[in-house]
């Protein structure tokens, strides 16, 4: 699994735990901020500094060598130093459950360009052909209706809602409940595949974890 990936379009990249990479993940939080705390769990105030997004960035770092969450973050190719977006695949199970669950956002600047389309095309290909994974999860609340037809457009169904699933802004909200079963047919799979870069940041395969 490459750790620095490129699409049509953008770079995804897995983040070393650097200052400037706390920089600009910061930078990306505190330029959304409001749009982002609407459908999140509450921050605390030190989750706006440089010292926690680097430390995040090593929990997240760590764990995308152990293949156990992964999270890229998206830039236009255009502009490689500025982040418009995340997407990550968590709670990742192997053996009996092979599933995970998707999460991702994006600058609303850069919304209705297909950038998060093309993001999770190219994660749900590493989820299912790369790490094996037969099922990918995604919870969304109801007022959300630019997400529920991203979702819909990549394939996730609509299963039921989670009552009171996480705790926003005070509050228990429900959460409705999408979910994407891997083809097994490839020819009816359209997801690019990942073009490797020159980032130092690739992992060794001595350290690539299989499941």
């Amino acid at each position: 699994m490459n750790f620095t990936c490129e699409t049509k379009r953008l770079i995804l990249k897995i983040l070393h735990p650097t200052q400037e990479s706390a920089a600009q993940v910061l930078a990306f939080h505190n330029k959304n901020r409001a749009a982002f705390e609407r459908y999140e769990a509450a921050r605390t105030e030190d989750f706006y500094t440089e010292a926690c997004q680097r430390s995040l960035l090593s929990l997240e770092y760590d764990l995308a060598l152990r293949q156990e969450g992964i999270r890229y973050y998206v830039y236009e190719k255009d502009n490689p130093s500025q982040i418009i977006g995340t997407i990550c695949f968590y709670h990742i199970m192997y053996s009996i459950y092979n599933r995970c669950e998707a999460g991702y956002k994006f600058d609303a600047h850069y919304w209705h360009k297909g950038y998060a389309t093309e993001s999770l095309l190219f994660g749900i290909r590493l989820m299912t052909e790369e790490l094996g994974l037969h099922r990918i999860e995604a919870y969304v609340m109801e007022e959300n209706a630019a997400s529920i037809r991203l979702l819909s457009s990549l394939g996730f169904q609509y299963e039921g809602v989670c009552r009171q699933f996480i705790r926003i802004r005070d509050k228990w909200e429900d959460h409705m409940r999408f979910a994407l079963i891997r083809s097994y047919d490839t020819s009816s799979q359209n997801y690019p595949s990942c073009n490797p870069s020159s980032s130092p940041y690739k992992i060794p395969e001595s350290q690539t974890l299989q499941p």
